[in-house]
C-alpha cells in the first residue's frame, strides 16, 4: 500500500474520532500487520484495518 494512502486514512480517522494522529497511526499499522499475517488476499487489508481502528476508537469514547 502506498504511504500517501495510509497517511490519508490515518488523518481521516484521527479527524473523525478526535484522536491524536500518532495513536491512530500506530493502531492502524498494528491492524494492517495483524490482517496481513492471516490474509490470503491483501487487497482489502487497508479497508479492514481502518474499520477496526475506527470501531476501537469509537468504543473507547462511548465507554467514557
Amino acid at each position: 500500500m502506498k504511504t500517501e494512502d495510509s497517511q490519508k486514512i490515518v488523518h481521516e480517522i484521527a479527524e473523525s474520532t478526535d484522536a491524536p494522529e500518532e495513536v491512530v497511526s500506530q493502531m492502524y499499522t498494528d491492524a494492517v500487520q495483524a490482517y496481513q499475517r492471516e490474509a490470503r488476499i491483501l487487497d482489502y487489508v487497508p479497508l479492514f484495518a481502518a474499520k477496526r481502528v475506527r470501531e476501537t476508537l469509537r468504543s473507547r469514547t462511548a465507554s467514557r
